[in-house]
């Protein structure tokens, strides 16, 4: 049974959906999901890179790429990527992004099932989709596909405010509470609290000592642009059609009312690499 974790951004009411109508949620709207999430700080490409020990060449193996947000990036620094996107229509977007690219591959298949053709990758690299896949399995299965000594790369990427954070993520709970009680409204974590998936890896057994970056970043946001990432959420679609246009319609009332017209949203990016066995 597949055990979830936080990932996306906000996955409050995700219980309501099964985790595969979950994964899929994202390919529904492949364009808006491309223009909406943003991209990782460059420095979280730096630090894979050392920590890894990737240089040009280097064959790396991308679960859940999505629309290549943190694609370009890898294939920028001159490594050979091979993405496994579940979704068909994120995966027909990556291509097209990449397609100045020749040496990236996206392959639109299920990893869980999907086998290499030649294994011995130098690393195995997640952004914000590791948590979609069975932990035995995911952890089992990059190992098997990676060469001794080549690495697992995890990014977790989390909503956090930190001390001098938007007072807005305080405030907007009102908003959530009116339509969807929950005892999970509550506002986000301060960087500092935010937990890492150090422990885990080592009890997987199949990986060494783990590395662990953390790196911060502000995005500021529109009223409607705030809804467009929202709309990128698992958790949100997790609500239903009314609880959730209901959700927008107070959500973006209330940042329009604001003096700017704005808020400032936290992400906190969580990198972990481990060398395998």
């Amino acid at each position: 049974m597949r055990r979830r974790r936080p990932g996306d951004g906000d996955d409050r009411g995700a219980a309501e959906l099964s985790d595969r109508s979950l994964r899929e949620t994202f390919d529904a709207f492949p364009e808006a999901y491309d223009r909406a999430r943003p991209t990782y700080p460059a420095a979280v490409f730096d630090d894979l890179a050392s920590l890894a020990r990737l240089g040009p060449g280097a064959r790396v193996l991308e679960i859940g790429p999505g629309t290549g947000q943190a694609t370009q990036p890898l294939a920028e620094r001159g490594f050979r990527v091979t993405g496994i996107e579940l979704g068909a229509g994120l995966a027909a977007v990556a291509r097209r992004k990449l397609a100045a690219f020749p040496e990236v591959e996206i392959v639109n298949a299920d990893f869980e099932t999907w086998e290499a053709a030649e294994a011995g990758f130098d690393a195995v690299v997640a952004f914000t989709a590791f948590h979609w896949i069975d932990p035995e399995l995911a952890f089992e299965k990059s190992a098997r596909l990676l060469r001794r000594g080549g690495a697992l790369a995890v990014v977790a990427t989390s909503h956090v405010l930190p001390e001098e954070g938007d007072p807005f993520f305080v405030e907007v709970q009102e908003e959530y509470e009116a339509i969807a009680p929950s005892e999970a409204n509550v506002p986000p974590p301060r960087p500092e609290d935010a937990s890492d998936l150090r422990a885990e890896i080592l009890a997987s057994g199949f990986f060494g000592a783990v590395e662990v970056r953390r790196h911060s970043w502000d995005v500021t946001y529109t009223a409607d642009e705030y809804i467009a990432v929202l709309e990128t959420y698992s958790g949100h679609h997790a609500y239903g059609d009314k609880a959730r246009e209901l959700l927008n319609e107070r959500i973006h009332r209330r940042i329009s009312a604001r003096p700017a017209g704005t808020v400032r949203k936290s992400y906190l990016a969580t990198l972990h690499v481990a060398p395998r066995l």
